[in-house]
């Protein structure tokens, strides 16, 4: 049945019956243009697209009742390539409100619907990083990456779709909600993903692949729901791998899991990525947001360590928060407002790729190495006061590294400052782990706190002086993406 609901899907998406219409779509709203009452019935009944088919049935009264402006049709041509969308009030993006080198991301938000959400993602987080402390192997290591990979590629599927459609009407959020369910059962499911509970975390992640797509539907931009189009198909397949592989166990449920990872991850080789438009101040805030909730989750990992206050737990705690505190100050020391401002200087395509290299690409090890550094901080509170397991020693080394190497990434990427410091910064961290197997987790605590925030210090220290000195010497220091359209007001009044 699932699987024949995909197939109908895929002939809704091939014959044009689905996004063509222009209701509950984010239309700008003008007060001149006369509204009409329409449901989601009319996204194309049929044939197309069963799954959605029974979300708009649960919607459409509460949408029926809402009044929704008549799209101007004039409106759809997409402006110049090296123009810049600017977000209406409401959160829309018209072509007649772009401007060449403008940007007006910062009239768009993170809405609270959209922190909601998150919970649920960073209970997936909690939920992988105690698997991962229950079964510290080479095996564990493999499952939990495979989980997160797939995890990631879908709620960043949602970041960028809330970037799009914003849910503030209230049928989108109805739909946001029914996707946070199936990202709740998801998560219930990670510890089972693979083997008894491998089916629900089949069909939770269906039903959060169905609702994404529908809602990228509903969206007014039509470079938007035609790369939908292409990518739709892409992810509703990759979920049937999913389920398929929670009916079968052994090598064929690896390969399944592992078929499912590398189809999400290339699939922007041959889909439409260019389609979808960024506004840059709301996709840096959302993503800044989840690493925040991300490396809080590693002090909640702290906690759920130390179940009674001892001394030696004490300082092993203390010694974690440091360690993580330094984490954060990788990212939001600056390098939140510079991503964004690379993203405002590139072109609408290029800025495409830009978002999904460095907040996709990138944002894979930066997480997965918080989930390393918290199951493995965990592990060493419980073990304080003695060697710990080389598992918790390599753990901790190779977490912290990861989450070094993937910030540096992100720079590469964007273009926004060096990253030799954080390579090498990454590299000194690894041999911490023969503290940790021959001392104790607080020594390799103290050692790997101790390089990161020196490490991270005195590379902000050198970059004031980079700049003060660029500004006595009267050039601007200034690192856009390759193919920016836009100057600083500095350049500029030269």
């Amino acid at each position: 049945m699932v699987m024949a609901a995909l197939l109908l899907l895929g002939v809704g998406w091939n014959a044009g019956l689905i996004g063509d219409s222009t209701p509950l779509r984010d239309a700008p709203v003008d007060p001149s243009v006369p509204t009409r009452a329409e449901g989601l019935g009319e996204l194309g009944m049929g044939a197309g697209a069963p799954g959605l088919l029974i979300l708009a049935v649960l919607a459409s009264a509460n949408a029926t009742r809402a009044a929704v402006p008549t799209l101007d049709r004039g409106a759809s041509k997409r402006p110049s390539p090296l123009c810049r969308r600017l977000p209406g009030k409401d959160g829309s993006v018209r072509p007649d409100q772009a401007q060449e080198g403008g940007t007006g991301s910062t009239e768009v938000r993170v809405l609270t619907i959209e922190l909601f959400f998150d919970l649920v993602f960073v209970f997936a987080i909690t939920q992988l990083t105690s698997l991962l402390a229950d079964d510290p192997s080479v095996a564990g290591l493999g499952r939990v990456a495979l989980i997160f990979g797939n995890l990631w590629w879908m709620y960043g599927g949602y970041a960028w779709l809330t970037n799009a459609v914003p849910p503030r009407a209230s049928v989108l959020r109805l739909l946001m909600l029914l996707g946070m369910g199936g990202f709740l059962v998801v998560a219930l499911a990670i510890p089972t993903a693979f083997g008894g509970g491998g089916v629900a975390f089949g069909v939770g992640y269906l039903l959060v692949t169905l609702v994404h797509t529908g809602m990228f539907l509903l969206s007014s931009q039509e470079s938007a729901v035609q790369a939908m189009r292409r990518l739709g198909p892409v992810n509703a397949i990759t979920a049937a791998l999913l389920l398929l592989a929670g009916f079968t166990d052994g090598a064929l449920r690896w390969a399944l899991w592992t078929a499912a990872f590398g189809l999400h991850w290339v699939s922007p080789l041959f889909t439409a990525v260019p389609g979808f438009p960024i506004r840059a101040a709301h996709f840096v805030e959302r993503h800044g947001l989840i690493l925040l909730i991300a490396l809080g989750e590693s002090i909640v990992a702290v906690g759920m360590g130390a179940r009674d206050v001892r001394p030696g737990r004490v300082v092993t705690a203390v010694l974690g928060l440091a360690l993580a505190a330094a984490l954060w100050w990788l990212y939001f020391d600056g390098e939140d407002a510079r991503a964004e401002r690379a993203l405002n200087a590139s072109t609408v395509d290029r800025t495409s790729w830009l978002a999904l290299y460095a907040f996709g690409y990138a944002f894979l090890p930066i997480l997965g190495g918080i989930i390393m550094f918290a199951a493995a901080v965990k592990s060493a509170v419980v073990q304080y006061g003695e060697p710990v397991a080389a598992s918790t020693a390599w753990f901790l080394a190779a977490g912290v590294a990861t989450c070094l190497v993937g910030p540096a990434w992100f720079r590469q990427l964007l273009g926004i400052g060096p990253i030799g410091a954080r390579v090498g910064i990454a590299g000194a961290v690894l041999p911490t782990a023969m503290a940790g197997l021959a001392i104790s987790p607080e020594t390799q605590l103290g050692m790997l706190a101790a390089i990161v925030v020196g490490g991270v210090l005195a590379e902000s220290a050198w970059q004031r002086r980079t700049r003060s000195a660029a500004r006595w010497g009267g050039t601007v220091v200034s690192a856009p993406p390759p193919g920016g359209c836009r100057r600083s007001g500095r350049e500029n009044q030269k």
